[in-house]
């Protein structure tokens, strides 16, 4: 019998796990990645099967070890927050390398999370930055924020709060509240652009409105 990958797409889409599932399973047991990657999301979400992070785990490593870069970041992240296996920093480390090595920008984010809190790996900013700056290179806002707080508190680079600023901007216009929050207080203390009250004001109230505490804080005082 024939099965297909992207029929199960379709009917995964459409919320019909059945059918996913019917289609996925019995391609990912004779070794498609892709299916493979799909099924531990299923198993990790709970759809359309009982939720089993172990399960998720079987699966996604099957697929990783074929080099699959989606596969390789959830692993990561099983592994970095112990979901259906024991928490291993240095394993996650091992997983988001492999991942973030094929440009995947979410993985290129984490390990440079992981570098910079010194997690599984010697804390190192200078590595957490050029991970950073790829992930930030390819638009992820998380990078572009973190990549900004390097430049504004000078860790692994000389502090240029104009290249701050930049990356800040960059994050926030894609509404992340925490670069938006920094913004913000770029405006409102003048650093990196000149002081602007106005501006300020729009940049906290936008992460304000996204629950962000600090910016709320500010908002209020303002």
């Amino acid at each position: 019998m024939n099965f297909d990958y992207q029929k199960g797409e379709t009917a995964y889409v459409s919320g019909d796990y059945a059918t996913a599932l019917r289609e996925w399973i019995p391609l990912a047991k004779r070794g498609d990645a892709d299916a493979q990657c799909r099924l531990g999301a299923m198993y990790k979400n709970g759809e359309g099967v009982r939720k089993n992070n172990a399960t998720a785990v079987k699966w996604y490593r099957l697929a990783a070890d074929q080099g699959d870069a989606d596969a390789q970041i959830n692993l990561g992240f099983m592994h970095a927050i112990g979901l259906g296996i024991p928490q291993n920093y240095e394993t996650a480390v091992k997983w988001y390398t492999c991942a973030a090595k094929q440009g995947h920008s979410d993985a290129q984010y984490f390990l440079g999370l992981l570098y910079n809190n010194g997690l599984g790996v010697l804390k190192n900013n200078k590595t957490a930055l050029k991970w950073y700056r790829l992930a930030a290179d390819q638009g992820n806002a998380s990078a572009q924020r973190n990549l900004g707080s390097h430049y504004s508190d000078g860790r692994g680079v000389t502090k240029n709060n104009k290249t701050a600023v930049k990356w800040y901007r960059l994050a926030a216009e894609q509404g992340d509240a925490g670069a938006q929050y920094n913004l913000g207080l770029m405006y409102d203390l003048g650093q990196g652009v000149p002081q602007d009250d106005k501006t300020a004001l729009k940049w906290y109230r936008l992460a304000a409105e996204q629950g962000d505490a600090s910016a709320q804080f500010n908002l209020g005082l303002m």
